[in-house]
């Protein structure tokens, strides 16, 4: 991270001194090779994205000031993409942009830790937080060309120290102030998020306007930072492969050097970073929530093979135990119910043991929840 022209590689299998149980994806062992077989993706999972998705910009500054003709516009501008592919960028959105840019340069220091030391706060199975690489932990074959670091906020936690005390704790005394810039990043796309629910409400046309950000208001994120090594042989693999956010609301914070692509009317559109903006995507929790009305799309990242790249996906889902039930408005607009009601931390738990995320998950998720209620 701190040299942003390295070329990165995998360290051989055979050369690996890391006893851990799975293949280390290691960017900082600098000995040329071809790309590991493990990483090599099918021919038709590496269709180029060539043209731009041209999702709506919308400025939220009127929203945020209650000008109603403002608001207005956006709500129609997020509508729009939502129907469709579910993306949208934000600009104007009160975050201060100290935060953002201390976000974006604070994990340098930490994906050039020693191998080693971020092994030892590896991610466990079946958990959320800690360190993990290219998911090999997890899978074999299809792997994908990333360092990643996760952590949890609750937004009605019981301390207001909640990500700085994992850093202290968990990564190390070193990184408390680094701790602190993330604690205020979370903190941050927390209040950015409420207003973004209460938009969506407004764009949903509910007569309760406040609904999502009161269903989401003792909701909790997973932060994921993602470090995307440059990859000498980016044409063959992902920074990170198709899936859907099992989520409800993701917003992410990104650099200039792009990657992000979406699959819309059955094809691969790249999405262009904007300047101080943040893109938001729909989940397939928040897809449920709206009766199907909004939609989750597939989405990836593709690797770099000149310039590494770092974005932080903020994922927003509600309280574990909630239930979700579509909401009644959107019922009676549809005419039918079209998801079962459920508990996020059942969708969650169904997708930590089942094969990667995609566009079929919650039609999978709902046949389990079906066949488990006959049995």
């Amino acid at each position: 991270m701190a040299s942003r022209t390295s070329t990165v590689v995998m360290a051989p299998p055979s050369e690996e001194k890391h006893d851990v149980g799975f293949l280390v994806f290691d960017p900082k062992k600098m000995a040329k090779q071809e790309l590991p077989k493990q990483f090599i993706w099918p021919n038709e999972d590496l269709v180029e994205a060539k043209e731009e998705l041209n999702e709506p910009l919308v400025d939220m500054e009127g929203f945020l000031k209650g000008d109603e003709v403002a608001t207005a516009h956006a709500a129609e501008l997020v509508r729009q993409a939502c129907v469709t592919h579910g993306f949208f960028q934000v600009i104007n959105h009160g975050v201060n942009p100290d935060i953002l840019h201390a976000t974006e340069v604070g994990l340098d220091p930490y994906f050039n830790l020693p191998m080693s030391r971020k092994l030892s706060m590896h991610k466990k199975v079946d958990e959320l937080c800690g360190y993990c690489g290219a998911h090999s932990d997890r899978f074999a074959a299809k792997l994908t060309w990333k360092e990643m670091l996760t952590f949890e906020y609750h937004f009605k936690g019981d301390t207001d120290s909640e990500v700085a005390d994992y850093f202290k704790n968990v990564v190390g005394e070193d990184f408390e102030e680094t701790g602190w810039v993330f604690q205020r990043f979370c903190e941050a796309m927390r209040d950015l998020s409420l207003k973004i629910f209460k938009l969506l409400a407004i764009s949903l046309n509910l007569e309760d306007t406040s609904y999502c950000e009161k269903f989401f208001e003792d909701g909790f994120a997973v932060l994921r930072c993602n470090y995307y090594p440059v990859c000498p042989e980016s044409g063959l693999t992902f920074g990170t492969g198709p899936h859907c956010d099992p989520t409800s609301l993701t917003i992410l914070h990104q650099d200039q050097v792009g990657g992000l692509e979406v699959f819309s009317n059955e094809k691969w559109y790249y999405v262009k970073p904007q300047p101080g903006a943040l893109v938001i995507n729909i989940g397939d929790t928040l897809m449920a929530l709206t009766n199907g009305i909004y939609k989750s799309c597939l989405h990836r990242a593709a690797a770099k093979n000149d310039r590494d790249r770092i974005s932080f996906a903020y994922f927003i889902s509600p309280r574990q135990d909630k239930l979700v039930s579509p909401i009644k408005d959107l019922i009676a607009r549809e005419g039918s119910k079209k998801y079962p009601d459920f508990k996020w931390e059942q969708l969650l738990d169904f997708t930590q043991v089942h094969d990667r995320t995609d566009d079929t998950t919650i039609k999978r998720f709902v046949e389990f929840l079906e066949s488990s209620e006959t049995k």
